[in-house]
């Protein structure tokens, strides 16, 4: 008679990921010096804001105009009719001086003539052609080749404006369409030239200077043609109607600028752009700026939260009620990314709300860019987190990795500040730094690489850190 095997009936506990992720939590919340890691980074990101902002309210400060929308500028020359309803405006653009390369002459739809309203221009330009241009934003829409002589003609449509080019006057292209939401009825339409600021920086380690002169262009506009209702809807207007940009409308016409006419013959003289201020301070960028600091009490958190079980030979422990040192990995990434991520968002909305103690609005979240660069600096303290548990289990000893990590993120800021802005663009863009692109709320000279782009590279190198630490991880020894 064959005995039976015995089977208990008590049910397997197992080794779930849920199982791993709480043991993993249960650790970090029992060792106090790693929370207070954690706390460290949000009050030294926070003490840095705070820092800055004394800093600015006790030496004062610029700023844009007061009715000017931040990280903008909107100057140049601007003569112009009002037109109610649909309608169209066409010149010719004779001559312009030969000047900067995006020096600008052309035609323009406005909403109003107040600083940063809402527009859409199309314009020739002594480098980069025909250019179809709106939101002040840099380049616009390409409309192929094209200087002076050239013949350039609006079209406006409720709250659509067309733009063409010819260089005939006869047979036309089209450069672009832009809509313009919460367009009015009546608008105001014209001739515009401007011309951006000539500026040189020179970069030393800890520090730059920019120094700007402003530039100026000329160009004289014929055949000027209008369709519509213009001037209290009268087809065509009174000759008398045209108007010049100045005073509390709008910016004051600097000494040496302005419009002429003679007969048909329009010639306007202007300095300053239209488009993003690419100097302006980003002062949402500077109030994160703590996160430097803050991150390394992350790292270093997230370091001895592997090589404490290296050193006190704990891991062995781990890996042999968790076989599966995959996920052991993962779950250690997990716990940490969660918790980086909480410290990370506790310090970037800490830094904003001090901010506003500089004597200035502190930026709003209501402002999307505002509330992008806050959760993405959650989102760069969790994988910050991730790539020092890596990076511990790959080195396995707590000041060499720490040191690595910090070295990838830090080094590569400190060494753009001393190079070129075209080499530290790459610089800043291929190497673990280009992370802290997603704090960026607007776009300047110096920008190297968009907000999700530059965390995403972060990412990849995070990848490839997690890769190598699992590889090793199964290779190896505990």
């Amino acid at each position: 008679m064959t005995a039976a095997p015995y089977r208990s009936t008590v049910r397997a506990a197992g080794d779930g990921f849920g199982r791993l992720l709480l043991a993993e939590w249960t650790k970090l919340r029992s060792v106090p010096r790693w929370l207070l890691a954690l706390g460290a980074s949000i009050v030294l990101t926070v003490l840095v804001a705070l820092l800055s902002a004394a800093g600015t309210q006790s030496t004062g400060g610029g700023g844009a105009a007061p009715d000017l929308p931040p990280a903008v500028t909107d100057q140049g020359h601007y003569t112009y009719r009002t037109l109610t309803g649909d309608g169209s405006i066409t010149a010719r653009v004779a001559s312009q001086r030969a000047g900067r390369a995006w020096a600008k002459a052309g035609l323009m739809v406005r909403a109003g003539t107040g600083g940063g309203a809402p527009y859409a221009a199309v314009m020739v330009t002594p480098g980069h052609g025909v250019r179809l241009q709106t939101g002040y934003e840099a380049g616009g829409e390409g409309g192929g080749n094209g200087a002076a002589p050239h013949w350039l003609k609006l079209e406006r449509s409720g709250t659509s404006v067309t733009g063409y080019a010819s260089e005939d006057g006869r047979a036309w292209r089209r450069v672009g369409g832009v809509r313009l939401d919460g367009l009015p009825e009546t608008v105001a339409a014209g001739l515009f030239v401007a011309s951006p600021d000539a500026v040189e920086v020179v970069r030393r380690f800890g520090g730059e200077e920019v120094s700007g002169r402003p530039t100026d262009t000329t160009a004289t506009f014929d055949g000027v043609a209008l369709g519509g209702a213009w001037r209290d809807g009268t087809a065509g207007g009174a000759a008398d109607a045209w108007r010049d940009r100045a005073g509390p409308g709008g910016p004051a016409a600097p000494e040496g600028t302005g419009s002429t006419r003679a007969g048909g013959v329009f010639t306007l003289t202007g300095s300053g752009d239209i488009g993003p201020d690419l100097f302006s301070d980003d002062t949402t960028r500077t109030a994160l700026t703590g996160v430097l600091v803050g991150q390394a009490a992350v790292v270093a958190a997230a370091v001895l939260f592997v090589t404490a079980e290296y050193r006190r030979g704990m891991i062995a422990v781990t890996l042999a009620a968790s076989p599966r040192r995959g996920r052991v990995l993962a779950a250690k990434a997990a716990v940490m990314a969660a918790a980086g991520f909480a410290a990370g968002l506790a310090a970037a909305a800490g830094a904003l709300a001090v901010t506003g103690l500089g004597g200035r609005d502190a930026p709003s979240l209501a402002d999307g860019a505002v509330l992008r660069a806050v959760l993405g600096t959650a989102l760069l303290l969790a994988v910050v987190a991730v790539l020092s548990v890596a990076v511990a289990v790959v080195v396995r000893r707590s000041a060499p990795a720490i040191t690595l990590v910090l070295l990838a993120l830090l080094v590569p800021q400190i060494a753009a500040t001393g190079l070129p802005v075209s080499a530290a663009r790459w610089l800043e863009r291929l190497t673990p730094a280009a992370g802290f692109a997603v704090q960026q709320t607007v776009p300047r000279y110096d920008t190297a690489i968009g907000p999700w782009a530059g965390l995403g590279v972060l990412c990849a190198y995070t990848a490839v850190a997690v890769a190598a630490a699992a590889w090793l991880l199964r290779r190896r020894d505990a």
